[in-house]
């Protein structure tokens, strides 16, 4: 359930907001003033922070330019009654992610709201380290010792996966749904061609895995390779 900050001083206004939300399936936290509205932004790491320019205490700007002071990415959409061309840009410069003037569509700021949310999403892809590997999900390399080892694309995805879904143990259909997509027609075997190909680039010994275990029956799952499992493979 992603978490939505409020912070809106007319009281009609934060209820509708609020409403809405709370609706669609959101956990909603609320402000009517600048100091209530920053705390709560830096302290109860919301998904996105709604947040209105003219507040009593700390102005928006305010409160945006200390979000960003902090490094926190939380993504914010800043609502202005005013619209002009320097308040948008001033906001957009201390760090707002997009913008809403008053009067505003409650279904224009939902979806301004959700795209935010899934570009957030979309942006915040981790490195993940297993062994002396490291994999960068942003530059879409594998390095092991900060040398680059070269993976297919799928090859790439599958342990993207894996390393995603570390210490569970995944069916040959779940790994097909998740890294070739439910509408491709793959067989189970090509699950198996790709693991071969993986473990090959990633494995100190293949016939003895440490990272990729086969667990007989079912599929594959990933370890991080400090402890070998004791499931049979």
């Amino acid at each position: 359930m992603k978490h939505i900050l409020l912070v809106e001083d007319d009281p009609a206004i934060l209820r509708v907001l609020k409403d809405n939300f709370v609706t669609r399936g959101f956990r909603v936290s609320t402000a009517s003033e600048g100091g209530a509205g920053l705390d709560l932004a830096i302290n109860s790491a919301p998904d996105l922070i709604v947040l209105d320019l003219m507040l009593p205490n700390i102005n928006g700007y305010e409160i945006c330019r200390t979000v960003r002071a902090e490094n926190l990415a939380t993504p914010i959409l800043m609502l202005s009654a005013k619209g002009q061309e320097d308040d948008i840009i001033r906001g957009l410069e201390l760090g707002a992610d997009d913008y809403l003037t008053k009067p505003f569509g409650i279904r224009e700021l939902i979806a301004r709201s959700q795209a935010l949310l899934r570009r957030s999403q979309a942006g915040t892809a981790p490195s993940y380290e297993f062994g002396c590997f490291r994999l960068d999900t942003v530059g879409h390399r594998l390095f092991k010792n900060s040398v680059e080892v070269p993976l297919t694309g799928k090859e790439f995805r599958l342990l993207e996966y894996f390393l995603q879904a570390s210490g569970r143990a995944l069916t040959r259909q779940i790994i097909m749904n998740a890294v070739w997509g439910s509408s491709v027609l793959v067989t189970a075997r090509s699950v198996d061609r790709c693991v071969t190909t993986l473990r090959s680039k990633i494995e100190p010994d293949l016939s003895d895995p440490i990272f990729i275990q086969t667990i007989r029956e079912i599929g594959y799952r990933f370890e991080t390779g400090e402890q070998k499992s004791a499931a049979p493979h």
